[in-house]
């Protein structure tokens, strides 16, 4: 029955279920059950190098260049995202998963990189983690493909047995950046730390981050800027393994729905 306690065993086959979600298992192992705090756990799990991230801004992408790809519309970069062998990901990769949804949306979400069901499916947020964030779209009236659109920082899932590392993310930024030229969000939500390390170009204290309108530069081939509010709040994956933190993932998308209605009324 439905009203019944989970057994130890269900928490734990649960816990498994989600860490897949994540790409964390089976490299970390459960023990006996974790208590995770914030998101920053989840992710810390698996080194990413946070101090060599928050130099992504400023380092040389030699084999995926912004200027090569700047004047590329959306059809061009799907091919070129789709045979980009820039890095070791690819190998261990059957398809990259390139984003979805409307692509003249005002909504854009970004996560960090693509599931094994990203992979599969060929689009990001699938599994239980999609299903969360479908619930969390609804919750401030907004659907999955309407006026939203999502992406991750990195496109390919390569090994579960770790995240990307940051010349990984530093390969794969270009193609986001010109993923947000293009698309031109009047708003970006942000999930997860390490999509907002990447984005903000910088290691913040994790729960600094959340309740607060940050800025995105986006800058266009004849060098306009454009400022872009954006949002940072957990990733779907983590509040299935840490479920308090939806209070505050609300706060989060109510902070963002009310940035967008500001800016539109």
């Amino acid at each position: 029955m439905s009203g019944l306690p989970l057994s130890d065993f269900e928490n734990k086959q649960r816990r498994e279920d989600v860490l897949r979600e994540l790409n964390l298992y089976p490299l970390w192992k459960l023990r006996h059950t974790p208590v995770i705090n914030s998101e920053a756990e989840v992710e810390s799990a698996v080194p990413l190098q946070p101090e060599k991230i928050s130099h992504i801004a400023e380092v040389a992408v030699t084999e995926v260049s912004v200027t090569d790809i700047a004047s590329l519309n959306w059809s061009e970069l799907k091919k070129v995202v789709k045979s980009c062998s820039a890095c070791k990901l690819r190998a261990g990769c059957t398809q990259t998963v390139f984003g979805m949804g409307d692509e003249k949306a005002d909504w854009l979400f970004i996560g960090s990189w693509p599931t094994e069901d990203d992979e599969a499916k060929g689009e990001p947020f699938a599994g239980q983690a999609g299903q969360l964030l479908d619930n969390m779209l609804a919750a401030i009236k907004l659907k999955r493909g309407a006026n939203v659109y999502l992406a991750n920082v990195v496109k390919c899932s390569g090994s579960i047995m770790r995240g990307p590392q940051v010349e990984e993310i530093t390969q794969c930024s270009p193609y986001l950046q010109r993923q947000i030229n293009l698309l031109q969000p009047k708003i970006i939500v942000v999930l997860g730390h390490a999509a907002a390390t990447a984005l903000l170009g910088e290691d913040g204290v994790w729960n600094d981050l959340l309740g607060k309108v940050h800025t995105y530069t986006a800058v266009s081939t004849d060098d306009a800027q454009t400022i872009i509010p954006l949002v940072i709040t957990h990733h779907p994956a983590a509040l299935l393994l840490s479920p308090l933190n939806k209070a505050q993932a609300w706060r989060d998308l109510c902070l963002a729905r009310d940035t967008m209605l500001e800016m539109v009324s």
